[in-house]
């Protein structure tokens, strides 16, 4: 996809996978909108990058005016032709009853859901819209939608019902998505990490890779936030990569 003159969003664009993409987006000649719901994180970044490459708006994803309004920021750039969508949020790693034998609190359930499959829709939704106001690239093209997932949502562990489910809701919408703006010539693809170090693990990079990079069959290692960027500019850049779901796992798979 041509990106030239273009614009694009980045939701949770403050953090780890988020940030790295950024700033390939940037490097790419993009300017991108960061949205995320830390200020403190999304100003530092725009003030890092410069305030003539990027722009900063706080976004709540299960808000549907917060964002709209950072898509709105992001056409007033420059034709909106990439959205991506990797924000974090809680999940709490519990099983579905407990040793106490109390059952996991529909609330926190419906909370996470709604972070990562509703927030999700949402921004799709809104960034799709934008992008049908585009004019056609020669390609036919007008945006592409790139959604994360998580191999969790093929294969999830012990304690993330929570997680799992909405991951997978994620997963399953990938392809209806592509269908359903196909003639609109909006493309929608999705990424399903597995075990990336990002500052969410709460821990120094060396501790985590010592932790969890041994269960990684090749390469043995945690993969590299910039490994999800590359994968993302390498979907905006190809027309033919749609309604698909692209695992980068370095072959892992999630064991009982």
């Amino acid at each position: 996809m041509e990106l030239n003159a273009a614009s694009a969003l980045v939701t949770g664009g403050a953090g780890g996978f988020g940030q790295a993409t950024v700033r390939r987006l940037v490097a790419a000649g993009v300017k991108v909108v960061i949205a995320d719901l830390d200020a403190d994180k999304g100003k530092a970044f725009e003030e890092a990058l410069g305030a003539d490459k990027v722009r900063f708006v706080q976004t709540d994803v299960t808000d549907e005016d917060s964002v709209l309004a950072a898509v709105d920021a992001a056409a007033g750039l420059g034709a909106l032709r990439a959205a991506v969508v990797v924000h974090g949020g809680p999940a709490a790693g519990r099983r579905i009853v407990n040793r106490k034998g109390e059952p996991y609190p529909l609330e926190t359930f419906r909370r996470t859901v709604d972070i990562f499959l509703s927030g999700t829709f949402n921004v799709m939704s809104k960034a799709a819209a934008a992008m049908t106001r585009n004019d056609p690239l020669d390609s036919g093209q007008r945006g592409v939608v790139i959604t994360t997932a998580s191999i969790a949502g093929f294969e999830g562990q012990v304690g993330q019902t929570d997680y799992s489910a909405a991951k997978g809701g994620v997963i399953g919408l990938t392809l209806t998505a592509a269908r359903d703006l196909a003639p609109a010539g909006v493309r929608i693809m999705c990424i399903a990490p597995g075990t990336f170090f990002t500052p969410a693990y709460g821990m120094s990079e060396e501790e985590a890779q010592a932790k969890w990079g041994p269960a990684v069959p090749n390469p043995k290692r945690m993969g590299h936030a910039d490994e999800y960027a590359r994968l993302a500019m390498q979907i905006i850049d190809n027309d033919y990569l749609n309604g698909e779901v692209i695992r980068i796992d370095g072959a892992l798979r999630f064991n009982i």
